[in-house]
C-alpha cells in the first residue's frame, strides 16, 4: 500500500470514528468545547443541531468569517458533520444553495441529520473525494474548507478542483493547521502526529 493510500485510510477511519464516538479519545480535538475555542459563538452553536456541534473538527469558523452573500450557491468541501453548511445555508437563506461533501460517510450520516433536524431545505450533502469534486465548472459563488490541506497529499489537485468549480470572481475561504516551527524526527515518525 503506498504512503498517500494508507494516510487517506487512516485519517478515514479517524473521523469516522469521530463521528461515531465524538466523546472519545481522538489525535485531533472534537466538539463543542473546541468549536467555542476555535471562533464559534454560544449562540450559533445553541442554535445548531447537537448531533453536528458535537461531532465538530474543523479548524477555524471559516463558515462565520466568510463573505456569504444572500442566495449564494455555496461549497463546504470537507463538511464533516454539517455545521458550517448549516451556518452558510442561513447566511445564504432560501434562495441559496449549500453542498456539502466528505469522504467519511459516518461523518455524512451526522451531517444529513443534522439537515433534518435543522428543516434546512437548500443544503444537501453528498460522499465525494476533494480532488474529484462532483460539480460542474463555475458552478459554486463561494466555497468553504475547514481544515483538509493537511490531511491531503495531493493538495495540488484539491486546488485545481476549486479552481475549476468557483465561478470567476468567487471566493474560497480556507482554513488550514501550520507548523511554527520543523518537527523533531521522533514527532515526525510519530503516528499521532500523522494529521500535522
Amino acid at each position: 500500500m503506498t504512503q498517500a493510500v494508507e494516510l487517506r485510510r487512516n485519517v478515514n477511519a479517524a473521523y469516522s470514528d469521530a463521528a461515531a464516538h465524538p466523546d472519545g479519545p481522538h489525535p485531533f480535538p472534537v466538539g463543542r468545547a473546541f468549536a467555542e475555542a476555535v471562533g464559534y459563538s454560544a449562540e450559533i452553536l445553541n442554535r445548531a443541531p447537537a448531533i453536528s456541534v458535537e461531532a465538530f473538527t474543523g479548524v477555524s469558523n471559516v463558515s462565520v468569517f466568510a463573505e456569504i452573500a444572500g442566495g449564494a450557491r455555496v461549497l463546504d468541501l470537507g463538511c464533516g458533520a454539517g455545521l458550517d453548511s448549516l451556518i452558510a445555508a442561513d447566511r445564504a437563506g432560501g434562495a441559496g444553495h449549500v453542498v456539502g461533501m466528505d469522504f467519511s460517510a459516518s461523518m455524512l450520516e451526522r451531517a444529513r441529520q443534522a439537515r433534518f433536524e435543522s428543516g434546512a431545505e437548500q443544503v444537501w450533502f453528498c460522499r465525494a473525494d476533494a480532488e474529484r469534486l462532483p460539480l460542474p465548472d463555475g458552478s459554486i459563488d463561494v466555497a468553504l474548507v475547514n481544515g483538509i490541506f493537511n490531511l491531503n497529499p495531493d493538495r495540488a489537485a484539491i486546488f485545481r478542483e476549486l479552481g475549476r468549480v468557483v465561478r470567476p470572481g468567487g471566493a474560497v475561504y480556507a482554513a488550514e493547521l501550520i507548523l511554527r516551527e520543523p518537527l523533531s524526527p521522533d514527532q515526525r515518525q510519530s503516528e499521532s502526529n500523522w494529521f500535522a
